[in-house]
């Protein structure tokens, strides 16, 4: 059988009939924030499923298309094993890992839910049976191929299960949220981010975004081009330094117009509304992602 032939063979198992495949998602964390430690002490037990559950559901798509099937002790690492059951929301978990953006949300809900620095530092590694799927990810069809192949050997472990209905308890209501590390808001829904306690839709970013933040930003772009960078490939390294350098002539304008752009051509669908805005926090400028959110100044 040829390369084509093969190919072949996993486009029509993935896109035909039902499909379901399995992975499981390594974490290892500063020990500021040690996710293993925290998920085997009962306080921290749930809120580090919480955690994992929103991290999922902003990856995925939504509530639907998977489940958490086992948390893995892996010393040091965290095993977070997962079913899919929609090859939809296992691409869109798949693009969103390539991107940096399950990294992340990851990082996001645990500094919020966990109490943990500013900036949690992550390990993480993607794995389908015996295939690492860190190294073949600009191949999306292997690597759903690996996983469809890496079919569950177990059901839904009794604890996930509790977790999981405890979560959905305390989201409609019905029970007070148990003693853990911190007393969250509801979570906000997958789509959207949260800025002043508002919540703002993450769409993709756009022309006018990129006009705002390029009049805007000044000298603070390059700091805002860290920021992004810390999950953006393209922008890692020397590149930063490489802008400045190569449109030193042109001015802060440009500098931050191509920053923005590159970050945009990078990113594809990934490069959304609330990566920007963060970058924006981090950087301490909130005024300029409040105009670019259009917020009106108070009187």
């Amino acid at each position: 059988m040829d390369i084509m032939d093969e190919k072949k063979m996993v486009t029509l198992s993935v896109e035909d009939g039902p499909w379901t495949g399995c992975a499981v998602l390594f974490l290892r964390s500063c020990p500021a924030v040690n996710l293993l430690s925290l998920y085997k002490d009962q306080q921290g037990k749930f809120s580090v499923f919480k955690v994992l559950k929103l991290t999922l559901t902003d990856s995925a798509g939504g509530l639907e298309g998977y489940e958490i099937l086992k948390l893995h002790d892996a010393d040091p690492l965290l095993g977070v094993e997962v079913k899919f059951v929609d090859v939809a929301a296992c691409r869109r978990f798949l693009q969103c890992y390539g991107s940096g953006a399950v990294q992340q949300s990851l990082s996001q809900h645990a500094c919020r839910l966990l109490h943990g620095p500013q900036e949690l530092v992550l390990e993480t590694q993607l794995k389908a049976g015996t295939h690492t799927l860190d190294f073949c990810l600009d191949d999306l069809e292997l690597c759903l191929q690996h996983i469809h192949q890496s079919q569950p050997g177990r059901l839904r472990d009794d604890e996930i299960a509790e977790l999981d209905q405890q979560l959905q308890s305390q989201a409609l209501g019905h029970i007070p949220q148990p003693p853990t590390l911190s007393q969250e808001e509801p979570p906000v829904p997958s789509n959207c981010f949260l800025f002043q306690k508002r919540v703002f839709e993450d769409r993709i970013l756009a022309a006018g975004d990129l006009q705002r933040f390029s009049n805007g930003v000044g000298r603070d772009w390059r700091k805002v081009g860290r920021a992004l960078g810390k999950n953006c490939r393209a922008l890692k390294g020397p590149a930063i330094d490489n802008l400045a350098y190569e449109y030193e002539r042109e001015g802060l304008y440009e500098q931050a117009y191509q920053l923005l752009s590159r970050f945009i051509q990078a990113e594809g669908s990934a490069a959304r509304l609330g990566r920007l805005v963060r970058a924006l926090e981090d950087s301490k400028l909130t005024s300029l992602a409040e105009n670019i959110l259009d917020i009106q100044p108070r009187e």
